[in-house]
């Protein structure tokens, strides 16, 4: 459900730019403006990478369409994008939001978690499921990852115990360089979306471990392709139209590419699936 803007909390690292907002609901969000550094084209594919994890059921920041007023940007003067030491203002509308886990003044998000609590993660299987979409999209980045200590229900419906019962959840974050960024082009690299600590591919044996992502992503319904265009704000295109649709095209013919696009990882410098046997 959109939301509108009430308050600036912090601005966040990272080169688009992303400022941490309250909002009208009550809750957070991490908020990548149209005219971010990186290009508005980031919004659409986090946008679409947002819907597609969604569907595949792979834990991932709740994101949301985020209006910016020009009562909010004057009530907040802070909100802007710097580049170099030129300042730009943030154009009102509507731009993209991802959901902080709880209140940022209480809740504690780790972007590293040491060995003997990473182990502990309730959805660690899930990195190699978030690998196979990470290929199938083209992540031009490495895998981005943060870590939550949480009601394990409200990120993993399937989990198993009491819906109170607490644990680490890993959530899958920052997609604006899927389809290599602003480019949208489907570049191909051994080590592209590979998470940086190898010990999260211990289970992989085989395609095996990839399932059952890799059957959903290879017959991926072409109508949740379809509704996310949809719901793309016309402004976050202007002019695009046509080249996302381009885009999504080649995107559904490249699922045929995925088992090789897998293997190819342990042709890198390290290979990340040391127990790799078939």
């Amino acid at each position: 459900m959109p939301v509108r803007a009430r308050t600036l909390v912090r601005k966040m690292r990272g080169g688009a730019q992303a400022h941490l907002l309250e909002a009208d609901d009550g809750n957070f969000w991490v908020v990548k403006f149209r005219n971010n550094p990186q290009h508005r084209r980031i919004l659409v594919n986090e946008f679409l990478a947002s819907s597609f994890l969604q569907y595949l059921q792979i834990a991932a920041p709740e994101t949301t369409l985020v209006q910016i007023t020009p009562d909010f940007l004057e009530a907040n003067p802070d909100v802007h994008i710097q580049l170099g030491p030129r300042r730009e203002a943030i154009e009102p509308g509507w731009h993209f939001g991802s959901k902080f886990p709880g209140d940022p003044g209480r809740t504690a998000v780790y972007d590293f978690l040491p060995d003997a609590l990473l182990d502990q993660v309730e959805n660690l299987g899930q990195f190699p499921g978030m690998l196979v979409v990470d290929k199938w999209l083209s992540n031009a980045d490495s895998r981005q990852s943060i870590f939550v200590r949480a009601k394990v229900k409200e990120y993993i419906p399937t989990a198993l115990g009491h819906r109170a019962r607490l644990g680490f959840v890993a959530l899958m974050m920052d997609h604006g360089f899927c389809f290599d960024g602003p480019y949208w082009r489907f570049s191909e690299s051994p080590i592209q979306g590979l998470y940086f600590r190898p010990s999260v591919y211990q289970s992989v044996r085989g395609f095996d471990a990839f399932q059952p992502w890799l059957e959903q992503v290879t017959h991926f319904p072409e109508h949740i392709l379809d509704d996310a265009m949809k719901r793309i704000p016309p402004e976050w295109l202007d002019g695009d139209e046509q080249a996302l649709e381009d885009l999504l095209t080649r995107l559904l013919a490249r699922r045929r590419k995925l088992p090789e696009l897998l293997k190819d990882c342990r042709r890198g410098r390290n290979d990340p699936f040391p127990n790799w046997k078939e």
